[in-house]
């Protein structure tokens, strides 16, 4: 009787909270941040108890008493088996990049409404299950990837279709993180000094934990993380100091330092660096999110942001298209991103300890992404909307009032700040700036905002470096994967050479895109290539689901599955249609062909993707049929 109780006051108040936040109570008031939080915490916690029980006791069947792969291949390399609690801080970590942070401060543009809506329904109903049917697939065959699921399962041609996509994919969505940070830290020695310090703290986090004090998860926790906080602090000391030239780096520096790193990452042992940096990089994510929403709930801001803007019907500044299909592939991660099937079906599988984890670390960790991107629309949409434009465009203060939003307090804010904030777009700077106010309007803080923007900067750098350095480490075993079949040795992820070599060739690419391209033609084109590979792996979920006998379950993939492929194809093509114009009106060659590149790589990448749809539709179709002559002839 009390859990009944509990749930129906929760549902209640989060049904109060949704009707605020849209509108239908006191239509006319300006919202308070307040409800949103109140919302998404409420729709989130009812979103795990019941939906992802659902899956694993319906849907998926999870089975506790089976091994998982890593106990029966353990290497000590890639297979480990690893503490519940320190793989779901390594799989948040590599998932949660700068989709979360990034994307839901760029579509703030179209009002705080839209956004909050796609967030909260996107992660429960599309996201997670995304996260959660791929991880429980690549478990029960082995911790194998994405691509060789889909070979297994759909056939050759939509295999290799799948592949290949995937393969483009993963760059594109590499070099649009790695952007992120390149225009986070630029400049900024404070943030470079305290992310480059994660490093050696998580080399000792990994040698104490599996060296030292196995299994003292506690202890070394404690030990990492006022290491962390030791990092942070000291960072301040760095700007004006000796050491200042040496972290204070360039665009094209720190492009090399971040390919240096994700090289590193993907070819030393995983237990080493990729563990115990994910795992701590977790506590500071976490952490400052859930201060953040701290912060909210203390100082409770309004919305200035409207609920919609003209915007919703394109011509925006920011992002030039309209609602749909822009704002689905703008606000990736937080609510559904097919880059994270590739950590579901390449790390994580390989280290999970018990399928009984899988709702925690693959339907949990999607959730606390969503309340992430929640946190980042609140920080955006706190901003005087003419300050927000002032920050993410480089339009004049006249341009932007006659837009209908006059800008007032962000020559004031970039004093506060101590840094100039006007025409710095890409979402990094703003999203800064919206913390920073937050945490400065709390008692005592008034003073200290310089410190909470330059914390604010170094926290979107470290949320992304953890999924750059995942991410081509999955890159790595894909072009192992395809390696295999020339040269058999590339194959096996425990010979070094092969490692080395593929992972030389990933970091390669995705630097290359970082190095020639910008924020307005690498984030809309990682935002395509992110959720066509969500359609992708959606339909390789419902395959799975169809063929275990579940067919009455597979709408819970096949639904979100046809919405992603609608939005993110028809993204493709006027995706494809703006980089050609682009590139005729160039003034540069260099100009032109780096546009010409990317709407080539958006053919490719759909083009892959309808190839994939198709085969896959055509097997389903004659796997049903042969199943229900089967059961006629019984």
């Amino acid at each position: 009787m009390f859990k009944k109780v509990l749930w129906i006051t929760i549902s209640i108040i989060a049904a109060l909270a949704l009707s605020v936040v849209i509108g239908i109570i006191n239509p006319s008031e300006k919202i308070n941040a307040l409800w949103l939080i109140v919302a998404a915490a409420c729709f989130y916690v009812i979103a795990y108890r019941f939906y992802a029980s659902f899956l694993a006791a319906k849907v998926l069947v999870t089975n506790e008493k089976l091994i998982t792969p890593c106990i029966k291949l353990n290497d000590g390399i890639d297979y480990h088996p690893t503490n519940k609690w320190v793989l779901f801080g390594h799989h948040f970590a590599a998932i949660a990049g700068a989709g979360p942070l990034i994307g839901p401060m760029l579509a703030a543009q179209f009002g705080y409404l839209p956004g909050f809506l796609w967030i909260l329904i996107g992660s429960t109903l599309g996201g997670a299950v995304h996260d959660m049917v791929i991880l429980f697939a690549s478990v029960r065959r082995n911790g194998c990837s994405l691509a060789q699921i889909a070979k297994d399962e759909i056939g050759p041609v939509g295999g290799i279709a799948a592949t290949f996509a995937i393969l483009f994919i993963i760059i594109v969505a590499l070099a649009g993180l790695g952007l992120a940070v390149v225009n986070a830290l630029s400049k900024s020695p404070w943030g470079t000094f305290t992310i480059f310090l994660t490093i050696p703290i998580a080399f000792f986090m990994g040698i104490y934990l599996s060296r030292i004090r196995p299994g003292k998860i506690l202890e070394i926790s404690v030990i990492g993380v006022t290491l962390l906080l030791f990092a942070v602090f000291t960072g301040h000391y760095i700007p004006g100091s000796f050491l200042d030239p040496i972290f204070n780096l360039s665009r094209n520096s720190l492009v090399l330092s971040i390919a240096i790193y994700g090289f590193i990452a993907s070819v030393l042992p995983v237990w080493m660096l990729l563990a115990p940096r994910d795992y701590l990089s977790t506590y500071m994510k976490i952490g400052t999110i859930f201060l953040l929403a701290f912060g909210v709930i203390i100082v409770a801001p309004d919305i200035q942001m409207p609920a919609v803007t003209r915007f919703t019907g394109g011509s925006g500044p920011i992002i030039p298209g309209k609602l749909f299909p822009f704002m689905f592939i703008t606000i990736a991660c937080g609510a559904i991103s097919g880059f994270h099937a590739l950590i579901s079906s390449g790390t994580t599988p390989k280290m999970i300890m018990s399928e009984k984890d899988m709702p925690v670390i693959g339907y949990g960790a999607m959730l606390v992404e969503g309340f992430v991107s929640i946190m980042a629309l609140v920080a955006a949409t706190i901003l005087i909307p003419g300050d927000y434009f002032a920050i993410n465009t480089t339009l004049s203060f006249d341009a932007i009032a006659a837009l209908g939003f006059p800008v007032n307090n962000v020559t004031e804010l970039s004093k506060m700040v101590g840094t100039d904030v006007i025409g710095r777009p890409g979402g990094a700077v703003s999203l800064a700036v919206g913390m920073a106010s937050i945490f400065s309007s709390l008692p005592g803080m008034n003073s200290l905002m310089p410190y909470w923007y330059n914390f604010a900067i170094m926290f979107e750098a470290l949320f992304i470096l953890t999924t750059v350095d995942a991410g081509t480490r999955v890159g790595r075993f894909l072009i192992q994967e395809l390696g295999g079949y020339i040269y058999k040795p590339l194959s096996k992820t425990g010979w070094i050479p092969g490692n080395i070599i593929a992972s030389s060739i990933v970091v390669s690419a995705w630097g290359y895109l970082i190095y020639s391209g910008n924020i307005s033609s690498i984030w809309p084109m990682f935002g395509v290539a992110n959720q066509l590979l969500a359609a992708v792996a959606l339909g390789i979920g419902t395959t799975i689901i169809i063929k275990s006998g579940k067919l009455k379950y597979s709408w819970t993939t096949f639904v979100p599955m046809i919405f992603m492929f609608s939005t993110t194809l028809t993204a493709s093509w006027k995706l494809i249609g703006i980089f050609r114009y682009k590139a005729l009106v160039s003034t540069t060659q260099s100009e032109a062909l780096t546009y010409n590149i990317n709407a080539f790589l958006v053919i490719i990448m759909a083009v892959l993707a309808l190839v994939f749809l198709t085969d896959m539709l055509y097997k389903l179709y004659w796997y049903l049929s042969g199943s229900a002559v089967t059961v006629k002839k019984d």
